[in-house]
């Protein structure tokens, strides 16, 4: 089952994506689940499922797709996850690189990504993203998957030039991580680690690996993270990049204005984005 969150007409929802278009779950089961996080944190993924072979409310042109999770409470991200990202950047720390993300930060398949106005360097990631359906901490490794909600693509847009001894500066410009366009079920993808990951910035393949190819696997992720932070439905994992971005590539390769990224994640999705400058803002006080 593949679920996502988008605009309609103004109003906010979520539903079952098929191919004939999308079922509101948000009018059939908005007033106990108002969105898709509220439904993880019930557990009510069967619930929606009863709804999945109904007829179509929506074509999928008619939506404004939302990040998956618009506002999840914490959205982790991993660093130097994939052999070839980390000879990139001569990365040899044996432990799991965290930092995170800012639910701001993030914007829907299709929508607009942001390139920041002080960045010259502006970079793509493709990456999987790990949605959490089941609260937990010290999740023991054997356990982890079973606390998974499901799966989606991921474009960590990247301020390389604002990446100083930590990211967080580099991460968190306002529309900058695109997410979507939909979680596939966690019953689809039996195994997260075979599935090939690409993406592409205006038609020319840039990234393309295997998610075998992750040092940390998804479990070992939810272990490590789940021993200092308590995971609740709707948080968000973003597994890593593989090799290629534009930072390390020679010579570089940045998105400007007008390129299109895209990210496609066997059996998952296909995740589309056009860059666009970010608005400059005039800076008001309240008096």
């Amino acid at each position: 089952m593949k679920l996502a969150s988008f605009i309609h007409q103004g109003k906010r929802s979520y539903g079952v994506v098929t191919a004939a278009g999308v079922i509101d779950l948000g009018r059939r089961l908005g007033s106990r689940y108002p969105d898709l996080k509220a439904l993880l944190a019930a557990n009510a993924l069967a619930q929606a499922s009863r709804y999945a072979a109904e007829q179509a409310d929506f074509r999928t042109e008619e939506l404004e797709f939302l990040p998956v999770i618009e506002h999840p409470e914490k959205i982790l991200c991993v660093g130097m996850n994939y052999a070839e990202k980390r000879k990139e950047f001569d990365q040899h720390n044996p432990a799991p690189t965290l930092f995170i993300r800012f639910p701001d930060s993030q914007t829907g398949h299709n929508a607009p990504v942001l390139k920041p106005r002080h960045s010259r360097e502006f970079d793509y990631e493709g990456e999987l993203a790990v949605i959490i359906g089941r609260r937990g901490e010290n999740i023991s490794r054997d356990r982890a998957l079973s606390h998974v909600a499901g799966y989606s693509c991921y474009m960590d847009g990247s301020a390389r030039d604002w990446q100083h001894s930590w990211f967080t500066a580099g991460k968190n410009w306002r529309q900058t991580g695109a997410f979507g366009p939909w979680m596939t079920t966690a019953d689809e993808i039996p195994d997260p680690h075979s599935l090939a990951i690409r993406t592409w910035l205006n038609g020319r393949m840039v990234q393309e690996d295997t998610t075998a190819s992750m040092i940390h696997k998804v479990a070992e992720l939810i272990e490590y993270i789940s021993t200092f932070t308590r995971l609740n439905a709707g948080d968000v994992i973003i597994t890593g990049s593989p090799g290629g971005v534009g930072k390390k590539r020679n010579p570089p390769l940045f998105m400007q204005a007008g390129d299109r990224i895209e990210v496609e994640i066997e059996g998952i999705g296909h995740l589309s984005n056009v860059i666009m400058d970010a608005p400059a803002h005039a800076l008001t006080a309240a008096h």
